[in-house]
């Protein structure tokens, strides 16, 4: 055992480590990276097949971003954005977002990762409610299987079973309607499967009383819960439900924004959706620096400033590294290298629709369930027997197993349950794609063979 793998087993506590072999099991000890490849500490090359956490889109090791993020570390590495400080790098990411953005989110609010944008999301609406004299509009209504984060809030917020240990969760303002995962739990048609869904979140909201909700969160691609697509006209019901009894939408952007699936953003261009907030992280820098984002549509935010803030003006929400310059100037070299370099369209028409075509022959397999997904960002869901429901143990072990051998053979994917995820950078070509779908499909074969 070299040193780095020795330390690594004393020293570090990964996020979402299993405890029971983390002392023990050999790690990945990565590196460089360059492209769309990861190298380990001997040098072998791994196809980084999930974009290091559906965040690397640009690729990695680009000289250019290195450059602007040691510029501005020259020229400003940091100031406080509290109060009446600004800095130039932060406002004109804003004016770029608001530029980019649906309908009216004109307001920009800075964060440092996903789970803090959707964090500053559900305070403003609270902050929003109350400052509004409506002090009970406090519930918060999410869904099963989904994932908004791992601070205190957004990890109650999130749905994902396996996620729930041994932490303690918020449970008197948070409810989750159930799965919209057709797959495991659809019954009838899909339209009718959709149609219930939408229908539980009114039922909910009537439950509660709609005095007492203050807002609905919902990814428009649930991620890390499976790559769960709901219909167009499921998206269109909810929000509609939503405004009819006054309850904000937040469309969970994370991991669904700046060209994963063709678009900058897709809550209106793909899924006609109009939310009232966005939240934003993950490929707003490709990863090169940690940063997130919340946008606020035009009409709340002019309902809570100016004469009308009242006596409690202070939007007391923030932190340390709100808007800081080195990452506000990776966001807008980030921006700048997905527009110059045509990303969108390539991911949409060129290299998108050819992934999941590719990874839809998988199918054929007697051990694939189902591929699903939508441009870069999918998943293979392996079932063992045509069931429905939760997945088995031993749907769960088929999994691993691929993901074990995959990783043997230099591909990268992302287990989750009985599912192998991904999500490349958006800078692949459809030669690298078929490479990714000739691994796996060697690897379901021999998992196959042996697996008992």
């Amino acid at each position: 055992m070299n040193r780095y793998q020795h330390s690594d087993r004393c020293h570090l506590l990964h996020p979402w480590a299993d405890l029971a072999v983390s002392c023990t099991e050999k790690k990945l000890i990565i590196a460089k990276a360059k492209g769309i490849y990861i190298y380990d500490e001997l040098g072998k090359p791994y196809i980084d097949g999930i974009a290091g956490m559906w965040c690397v889109n640009i690729g990695h090791g680009r000289e250019e971003m290195a450059d602007t993020i040691a510029h501005q570390v020259r020229t400003l590495d940091y100031y406080t954005p509290f109060g009446d400080v600004s800095s130039i790098p932060a406002i004109e990411l804003a004016e770029l977002l608001a530029a980019h953005s649906p309908f009216n989110l004109n307001r920009v609010h800075f964060n440092c990762s996903g789970s803090d944008a959707v964090e500053s999301a559900i305070r403003f609406c609270h902050y929003f409610f109350k400052s509004q004299g409506q002090h009970h509009k406090r519930h918060i209504i999410s869904r099963e299987d989904a994932y908004h984060g791992s601070t205190y809030l957004t990890a109650s917020l999130s749905g994902k079973k396996v996620d729930k240990t041994h932490f303690h969760y918020i449970e008197d303002i948070i409810h989750h309607l159930p799965s919209p995962n057709y797959l495991r739990f659809g019954k009838g048609s899909e339209d009718q499967f959709f149609h219930q869904q939408a229908q539980q979140l009114e039922n909910k909201i009537l439950e509660l009383g709609a005095d007492n909700v203050a807002s609905f969160i919902a990814e428009p691609i649930l991620a890390s819960g499976g790559i769960i697509i709901p219909s167009i006209d499921y998206h269109r019901s909810v929000r509609d439900i939503c405004r009819k009894y006054d309850v904000l939408f937040i469309s969970d952007e994370v991991v669904t924004a700046f060209g994963r699936l063709g678009e900058i953003f897709t809550s209106q261009a793909l899924f006609d959706l109009k939310p009232d907030i966005i939240t934003v992280a993950k490929g707003l820098t490709s990863g090169y620096i940690p940063m997130g984002a919340t946008l606020i549509s035009d009409n709340l935010f002019e309902q809570i400033s100016g004469s009308r803030a009242g006596k409690t003006p202070y939007f007391t929400n923030g932190f340390t590294y709100s808007g800081h310059p080195v990452s506000c100037a990776a966001a807008l070299k980030n921006l700048e290298i997905i527009k110059r370099e045509n990303l969108c369209h390539h991911v949409k028409k060129k290299v998108g629709p050819h992934f999941i075509k590719k990874l839809k022959t998988l199918e054929h397999f007697d051990s694939v369930g189902e591929v699903r997904g939508m441009h870069l960002m999918a998943c293979v869901e392996f079932q063992l027997e045509k069931h429905k429901g939760l997945a088995t143990k031993r749907d769960i072990d088929f999994a691993r197993k691929v993901d074990e051998l995959c990783e043997i053979e230099g591909l990268i994917v992302r287990p989750y349950e009985n599912l192998c995820i991904l999500s490349p950078p958006l800078i692949i070509n459809t030669k690298e794609i078929d490479t990714i779908v000739s691994i796996l499909e060697n690897c379901i074969m021999q998992v196959e063979k042996t697996f008992e």
